[in-house]
């Protein structure tokens, strides 16, 4: 980045997630499971919306064209995303913890360089941004992956 660019940290508050810390955790470290959510995503902000085990890519107005990539899975407790395209790098964590054997909380955390200059104009859309994925992330019906049935003979 830049010579003035300086680090910067958004954090969402804490959200409470009523599933199991290892019922989320898988979930949210197989990109495939957005499948569940795709009828929720606003198809006026975010269009190409698409994902396979590890990516994810969408179409944001008025920023473009994103694409993540997890980078690193730290099980059962956080799932690491990196840009692959965007206009600014940045990286985020999703962070979740046991509360209970049946319930969890989960906290979203990006980092980004930004130009002091333009810092001031995108700090408070990108908290509110960060905020906004956190409630959505903990919204998710993350049901238990069960095992296969068996047959019985």
């Amino acid at each position: 980045m830049g010579l003035f660019d300086t680090t910067t940290k958004f954090e969402s508050s804490i959200k409470q997630v009523p599933y199991p810390q290892e019922a989320v955790y898988r979930n949210l470290s197989d990109l495939r499971n957005l499948e569940k959510v795709r009828d929720r995503v606003p198809e006026d902000k975010v269009q190409d919306f698409a994902f396979d085990e590890d990516t994810v890519s969408l179409n944001v107005a008025p920023v473009g064209e994103l694409k993540l990539r997890i980078c690193e899975r730290e099980e059962p407790k956080c799932v690491k995303f990196e840009t692959v395209q965007s206009p600014v790098p940045f990286n985020v964590w999703i962070q979740v913890l046991p509360v209970t054997a049946d319930t969890s909380k989960m906290k979203v955390t990006v980092k980004t360089e930004l130009n002091p200059f333009i810092k001031g104009m995108v700090i408070g859309p990108l908290q509110d941004g960060v905020e906004k994925i956190a409630d959505a992330l903990a919204q998710i019906p993350y049901q238990p992956l069960t095992p296969p049935e068996r047959e019985v003979d």
